[in-house]
C-alpha cells in the first residue's frame, strides 16, 4: 500500500513539473492562431498572424541572417569540433586538462563569453557584423560538437585504426574511411545541435552583432519587438523558431545514442 501511495505521489510530482514547465509554451502556441489583434484574448481560429509574418520585410531579413549565421557556424563548429575531439581522445595522457579548457564555454555565463568576445574584437579593431556572430557562435558551439562526437568516441574500438595502418593505410586515409563514417552519427547530431543552438541565441549575438540593423537576428528581432508590447505575431514567430529548434534537437538525439561525455 505504502509503495503505491508514493508511486502515486511520484506520478503527481511529475506532472506537476511538466505542467510547470509546458503550460507556459503551449499557451503560446495556442495564442499564435487566435485571429483577435490581442494576445490574451482569444476569438477564434487562424493562421493570419502566420501570413503576417511573410509580409514582415525586418523579420525575413533576420531570418535570412540567422540561417547565414547558423549554416556557417554550423559547418565550421562541426568540423573543428569534431577534429578537436578525435585529438583529444588520442592524446589521452592530458585528456583531463584538454577537457576543462575545451568545455569551459559550456558553463561560462553567456554574459560573460559575450562581453569577452566583444572586447576581443574591439582590441583587434575588427568591425562587427555577422562575421563576427559567426565566429563568435563557432566559439560557443564548437564545444558541445566536441562533446557529442567525444561521447562516441569512448566506445570506439581503436583496433580497426592499429588494423587500417597494418595493411598501409595512411592516416588521411584511416581518418576518411574508418574514423569519420564511424562517427558520422554523432557528428551529424552535434551538427544539428549546433544548429539549434545558433538559431536560438541571443546576447552573444548581441553583444558581436554591432551597430545597425544590417546584422540582426531571429532573437534579436523578437526583442526589438517586444519592448513595445507581447503581439500575436510575435506568439507566431516565437512558435516558428521553437518549432525548428526542436525538429533540430529531436533528429540530434535521436542519432547521438552515447550522450555527453561522463553519461
Amino acid at each position: 500500500m505504502a509503495d503505491r501511495n508514493t508511486f502515486r505521489l511520484m506520478l503527481i510530482i511529475l506532472g506537476v513539473i511538466f505542467a510547470f514547465l509546458y503550460i507556459p509554451i503551449s499557451v503560446l502556441v495556442g495564442l499564435s492562431f487566435n485571429e483577435g489583434g490581442l494576445p490574451t484574448a482569444w476569438t477564434r481560429f487562424s493562421f493570419k498572424w502566420y501570413g503576417a509574418l511573410l509580409e514582415n520585410e525586418d523579420i525575413l531579413k533576420a531570418a535570412g541572417n540567422t540561417l547565414i549565421v547558423a549554416i556557417f557556424s554550423t559547418l565550421l563548429s562541426t568540423l573543428l569540433g569534431s577534429l578537436l575531439a578525435i585529438g583529444v581522445e588520442i592524446r589521452r595522457r592530458n585528456g583531463k586538462w584538454l577537457e576543462t579548457l575545451i568545455f569551459a564555454p559550456m558553463i561560462i555565463p553567456d554574459i560573460v563569453l559575450a562581453i569577452a568576445l566583444l572586447s576581443f574584437f574591439s582590441l583587434i579593431g575588427v568591425k562587427m557584423g555577422l562575421h563576427t556572430i559567426i565566429v563568435s557562435h563557432v566559439v560557443f558551439n564548437l564545444a558541445f560538437v566536441c562533446a557529442v562526437v567525444r561521447a562516441r568516441l569512448k566506445n570506439f574500438d581503436w583496433s580497426i585504426v592499429e588494423a587500417s595502418a597494418d595493411l598501409g593505410a595512411s592516416t588521411f586515409t584511416t581518418l576518411k574511411r574508418v574514423i569519420i563514417p564511424v562517427l558520422m552519427p554523432a557528428i551529424v547530431a552535434g551538427a544539428l545541435l549546433a544548429f539549434t543552438l545558433s538559431v536560438d541565441e541571443f546576447i552573444i549575438a548581441f553583444f558581436t552583432a554591432g551597430a545597425g540593423r544590417a546584422s540582426i537576428t531571429l532573437p534579436m528581432q523578437i526583442f526589438a519587438m517586444i519592448r513595445f508590447g507581447v503581439t500575436p505575431e510575435i506568439n507566431a514567430l516565437a512558435t516558428l523558431v521553437m518549432a525548428v529548434s526542436v525538429i533540430a534537437l529531436a533528429l540530434s538525439q535521436r542519432l547521438n545514442k552515447g550522450g555527453l561525455p561522463g553519461q
